[in-house]
């Protein structure tokens, strides 16, 4: 039996990979801290659960239309009208099954063969298999640590050439927590609607804010931008719902209708019940939602004056999302018992063999000098984890 070429090209995800070999250690009864999940620690808030509750009580439990139910369409409406000052009709969105779908979709209706899509680095694992499986071509677009990880338009004018179709966004970023001001998309957008290059906007971690910062969507600063725009959203990193699989993009209504035909063919609807427990996240009280931002905002002081206390560890300071990327380069070529570090994924290895704890080793997301790790876990497993990490590398030679 022979698999189809584009089964054969797909990596697996690192960051999955990592998580699954620290879930197994776990279960044979080592505590692993684990810093490599992505995956809020909360509980989906309790006015949640109950709109779904009462979903399933109320027999919503049928097809719904495969891009998504009116009243969940009309919250997401609602939702960019009242957050980002987007004005969007019905039929400009698109329900799927978790914002990695919506890019999926995305890329498979605006992508053929011989394509190029812009795509800066470090970048979330996902995104260059899903270009892949569209049949377009990866331009990876290098950023730098000392501009916190975001380009310049300069940069990005040289990458464009006459093949480039689509250019990826993703502020506030995973895994560099980078976050984009209103005056650098400007910047930006100039440079793409001077080419007519359409922008794939993700902006999942919008609400995981910190430092007074406000989310600006590239969509917002002005209407040419909006309409070169897919905004892709939803609900797991916000709410706490990432198993409940809802995600969202609006575009303009060519896009949005193709995308919905495209998953007519696939997914159909995405879940009724979880639609109808979305509804109530976007439209309920978004008090739960501060509460973890707080929370995480502390985790992410404590955890990133932590790291940098080490000697060798440089990281800049996350804007938004739960990750931080430090650059752990200094540590390359050192060794324990006798096993050398040559990268971030040696390195990785060892603290999960050596001090159990499981961080995402950079290569993943395009950087080998840099690792992630994330703290959407509780304080106290991120205290005990940096202690395993920093007497780990206290014993390197």
């Amino acid at each position: 039996m022979k698999l189809a070429q584009r089964a054969a090209g797909i990596s697996p995800s690192p960051t999955l990979a990592i998580d699954g070999k620290a879930k197994q250690m776990k279960a044979a009864g080592i505590k692993v801290i684990n810093f490599g999940v992505g995956e809020p620690d909360f509980d989906t808030p309790e006015n949640i659960k109950l709109a779904a509750i009462e979903a399933i009580n109320a027999g919503e439990t049928r097809y719904t239309p495969a891009g998504g139910t009116v009243k969940l369409k009309q919250a997401i409406v609602d939702k960019f009208q009242k957050d980002n000052g987007l004005e969007y009709q019905l039929n400009q969105i698109a329900v799927s099954v978790g914002a990695k779908h919506s890019l999926y979709n995305a890329f498979q209706v605006l992508c053929e063969p011989g394509d190029e899509v812009i795509l800066p680095a470090p970048y979330w694992v996902s995104y260059i298999e899903q270009i892949k499986l569209a049949g377009a071509e990866v331009v990876i677009l290098p950023t730098r640590q000392e501009n916190d990880f975001k380009l310049t338009p300069g940069e990005l004018e040289q990458a464009i050439t006459p093949k480039t179709r689509v250019f990826l966004l993703n502020s506030p970023s995973n895994p560099t927590g980078s976050v984009y001001s209103r005056e650098e998309l400007a910047a930006l957008g100039e440079v793409l609607l001077k080419h007519n290059i359409t922008i794939i906007s993700d902006e999942i971690y919008e609400k995981l804010l910190y430092d007074g910062l406000e989310h600006i969507s590239i969509a917002s600063i002005s209407p040419e931008l909006k309409e070169n725009t897919v905004v892709i959203n939803g609900v797991s990193k916000a709410y706490a719902m990432t198993g409940w699989r809802i995600g969202y993009c609006a575009a303009p209504t060519p896009i949005a209708k193709a995308i919905s035909d495209l998953q007519s063919h696939s997914t159909s609807n995405p879940t009724s019940i979880a639609q109808a427990a979305s509804v109530a996240a976007l439209n309920g009280p978004q008090d739960a939602v501060y509460e973890m931002v707080a929370e995480f905002d502390k985790r992410r002081n404590y955890m990133l004056e932590r790291l940098t206390s080490i000697a060798g560890i440089t990281c800049p300071k996350p804007k938004g999302a739960f990750y931080l990327f430090p650059n752990v380069s200094a540590y390359f070529g050192k060794s324990y018992q006798g096993k050398t570090i040559n990268n971030g994924t040696d390195l990785a290895n060892l603290l999960l063999e050596v001090a159990e704890v499981a961080i995402v080793p950079g290569i993943a997301f395009g950087s080998n000098d840099n690792v992630r790790l994330s703290y959407a876990t509780s304080l106290e497993n991120i205290k005990e984890g940096l202690d395993r990490i920093e007497k780990f590398l206290a014993e390197l030679q």
